[in-house]
């Protein structure tokens, strides 16, 4: 396990290294930053001095090494918009994200798994084929447009729900649902595999031989020997619900880490969007190691084994 652990903690380490030193870079193409915090009226000498009051005015191998030097720290650097230590913002913002998070995989599981049962256990059959049909329906809608009409049809035409912002959890319903309609489509069809392939096997026959019903078959053997291929997608998820934030929180106006990222990038926030970047990219590391671990309880036939 040890060997294990430090095995993918070098790669990891690799990993981060190599996602922030493109992001580092490649913000750089996309502007001068000082441009958008002088005012019109600020002369060329306004614009130079605001230049060395960020650092901006050193050659670029000489903040990419102080940069390095930063992470080691912990550093995450201020903020060239709110003038504030990017920590801060992160730490205001990462309880929204998390809330929006959790809401949407709470959706994906709790909807998606009793999905896909329903479709392997039910299979060839009318049920069957109208549940994959809704799921197919929802794998297909693009996020932004199924936030936008429910915000439309439960916010707007039927004042149902509010339509954006935060402060209660009926502001989480929308944007939870909007987040997770996608990994519970895909939930729904991993979980509809996983538990056809188990149905094949020959314990399962054997089962049934015995008169084992249905319903203990799947809270006893099915649904558990199921669940490896359920947590492989579960660290994908994870990574994809991040990503998907990003639209999520813009289109609601949600107070998170992505709409700090939609709006970190339009004013060419460089710290901040780089502190994002590597709280993303940790979080993704992190699940995948998770995953890969809770294979062993799952199913002790797997073994944490160290490549040559």
């Amino acid at each position: 396990m040890l060997r294990f652990l430090l095995q993918r903690g070098g790669q990891a380490l690799v990993a981060v290294f190599g996602v922030v030193t493109l992001v580092f870079f490649i913000q750089r193409l996309t502007g001068d930053p000082v441009l958008l915090l002088v005012p019109e009226t600020a002369t060329q000498e306004d614009i130079e001095a605001m230049r060395r009051t960020l650092g901006l005015d050193r050659a670029l191998w000489v903040q990419y090494v102080d940069f390095l030097g930063d992470m080691l720290r912990l550093d995450l650097g201020r903020s060239y918009v709110q003038n504030a230590p990017v920590w801060d913002i992160l730490l205001s913002r990462i309880p929204k994200t998390l809330q929006l998070a959790g809401g949407a995989l709470s959706v994906a599981l709790l909807i998606g798994l009793p999905l896909g049962l329903t479709m392997a256990l039910t299979r060839g059959r009318a049920v069957s084929r109208w549940i994959m049909g809704v799921v197919l329906a929802f794998q297909s809608l693009p996020t932004f447009w199924s936030g936008i009409m429910m915000i439309l049809v439960f916010g707007v035409w039927l004042r149902w729900l509010p339509p954006s912002g935060t402060g209660s959890f009926a502001h989480l319903i929308m944007p939870s649902i909007a987040l997770g309609l996608l990994s519970l489509a895909t939930y729904a069809r991993i979980t509809r595999s996983a538990v056809i392939d188990e149905l094949g096997k020959d314990y399962v026959r054997s089962a049934r031989a015995r008169g084992v019903g249905t319903r203990r078959l799947v809270r006893k053997h099915l649904m558990r020997n199921s669940l490896i291929p359920v947590i492989s997608i579960t660290a994908l998820e994870l990574s994809q619900l991040l990503a998907g934030a990003v639209i999520v929180e813009t289109v609601f106006a949600w107070p998170g880490l992505g709409l700090l990222t939609v709006q970190s990038i339009q004013a060419r926030d460089f710290m901040v969007v780089q502190a994002v970047v590597l709280l993303g990219a940790f979080v993704t590391i992190a699940a995948n190691l998770a995953a890969d671990i809770l294979y062993t309880v799952v199913d002790p036939r797997v073994r944490l084994t160290v490549k040559a």
